[in-house]
């Protein structure tokens, strides 16, 4: 693990924040890029693993993995700093948008750049789930526990904090099992 200056959290957190359009699920394939790949504040595994948990807390997704990175990285006052790294850029360009969008919401031009937007969106998602498979599902194991996630995902209304939650009891007793043979 890498230490990291408190300038250095909010500088790369607002890069990936001013850089990411869609959410949380969006950042991924930058955070990834940023954090795991350029800086190695954290690796592909640890940052799945912060995704979900981030999924599981109350918040947005994107703040929760930036806090847990910056807390790993720097302690409590690096969590702070990633934190308001990814929330300044979308804080101002929100801020900006909000006073402008309503006088040009009605244009086709704008209306089709933010269906531009939304489909670039779904690609990098897509990316980043692809990126994510072939580091995480490894195994007879891990792909039935996948299977079992999205079938429920697809077919239940049930919130993504309980599949997590099953899904780690799940990997619990895969391994117990493991360790028995």
């Amino acid at each position: 693990m890498k230490n990291a200056k408190l300038s250095d959290l909010f500088l790369a957190f607002a890069r990936v924040g001013v850089m990411t359009f869609g959410g949380g699920y969006a950042m991924l394939p930058m955070l990834q890029r940023e954090i795991v790949e350029k800086r190695g504040w954290a690796t592909d595994e640890e940052l799945t693993d912060y995704f979900a948990i981030g999924q599981c807390t109350p918040g947005i997704i994107a703040v929760n993995t930036a806090t847990f990175i910056g807390r790993k990285t720097a302690g409590i006052a690096g969590g702070i700093a990633a934190t308001l790294g990814v929330v300044f850029p979308s804080l101002v360009i929100i801020t900006l948008l909000a006073s402008l969008l309503s006088n040009f919401a009605y244009i086709p031009a704008v209306q089709h750049a933010f269906a531009g937007v939304r489909v670039c969106v779904c690609v990098l998602i897509g990316n980043a789930v692809v990126k994510l498979w072939k580091k995480t599902v490894i195994d007879r194991s891990t792909l039935l526990i996948f299977l079992a996630v999205l079938a429920g995902s697809l077919f239940t209304g049930l919130s993504p904090a309980v599949f997590v939650v099953v899904s780690g009891l799940a990997g619990l007793a895969v391994k117990a099992l493991e360790a028995k043979k």
